[in-house]
């Protein structure tokens, strides 16, 4: 004799794989892409679309900062039955396709493109969930899981090509190095939780304060940078000031506690003869904030003036 509950278990249990198999045909399935295995963009996943272009001119649909790769490297074309293929667009140093050089070539998945000195492509056909599954890998391997800015480790790379990128455009590029004042006497006063709110509300103001070409990263503990693509010194050291005001005039944590907090900061910028890489930018403006700090908080100073200044 069967148990009716047996029945209405068995009934939930159909309707409820039903549900999840239409849910999952219901998804778009094997669309392609490109995941970025090494190089500057190490972890980034694009869609493939007719036409895009990579290389390192910023006009190109994934522009890819490595000294060996051309302005347009490479295009990739998606004919009406959605084969993909590669063309190199008469590079300097070619394009491998598999660890063979080829001019063009049909793509499979899983293929591995090679082009300038680091960069290494993978083509890969990914659904929906695939493609939300690398994108969290990504952030969760480039960002600070506090704050949500860049960690210490993307800033690191990022700040080798931007400088690269500026002196190949001969354009100026600041940066700015950040300290909460007295942060510890926060985590001792009020405790820890309340030190990591501080710390997310200025992530948060910091993020909103400057330009979407701005890259904004948390350095470690409560030192945070900021990279000025295309400032000198000067301006740059406005924005610090301005930015630095701001801090000055907010309460970051909320009643009861109505925290306000005075940040220092140290500017640098390059060109600069004695700034030649960026460990040597990031001592100018590690020095820089020092000196800040040392001259009583809640102000910024700046490295030896620029070049041509």
């Amino acid at each position: 004799m069967t148990d009716d509950h047996d029945d209405e278990r068995d009934a939930e249990q159909t309707a409820a794989v039903d549900y999840t198999t239409e849910a999952i045909s219901g998804l778009d399935q094997g669309r392609a892409h490109l995941i970025v295995l090494s190089g500057p963009r190490i972890g980034e996943m694009l869609e493939v679309t007719d036409g895009l272009t990579i290389g390192r001119a910023s006009e190109a649909g994934l522009q890819v900062d490595d000294e060996g790769v051309s302005r347009i490297h490479i295009r990739l074309d998606v004919d009406k039955g959605g084969t993909v293929s590669v063309t190199d667009m008469g590079s300097r140093n070619g394009m491998y396709v598999n660890a063979l050089r080829v001019e063009t070539s049909d793509l499979h998945d899983g293929d591995k493109i090679l082009i300038g000195t680091t960069t290494i492509l993978k083509f890969s056909y990914a659904d929906k969930i695939d493609e939300i599954y690398q994108q969290q890998m990504y952030d969760s391997a480039l960002r600070d899981s506090l704050t949500g800015l860049y960690n210490r480790r993307y800033f690191l790379d990022q700040l080798e090509a931007e400088l690269s990128y500026a002196r190949r455009h001969q354009t100026p590029l600041s940066l700015v190095m950040i300290d909460i004042d007295h942060f510890k006497t926060i985590n001792d006063t009020y405790g820890h939780p309340t030190g990591d709110q501080v710390l997310v509300a200025f992530a948060r103001l910091l993020r909103d304060a400057v330009r979407t070409e701005d890259l904004t990263a948390r350095y470690g503990g409560e030192e945070f940078v900021l990279v000025c693509r295309g400032l000198p010194q000067s301006i740059a050291e406005m924005v610090a000031d301005r930015l630095r005001l701001m801090v000055e005039s907010t309460s970051l944590v909320p009643a009861p506690q109505e925290i306000k907090i005075t940040i220092s900061a140290g500017v640098a910028s390059a060109p600069h003869p004695e700034i030649a890489e960026p460990q040597d930018l990031i001592k100018a403006a590690d020095e820089a904030l020092y000196e800040a700090k040392r001259s009583g908080r809640n102000r910024v100073c700046v490295a030896s003036k620029e070049e041509g200044e």
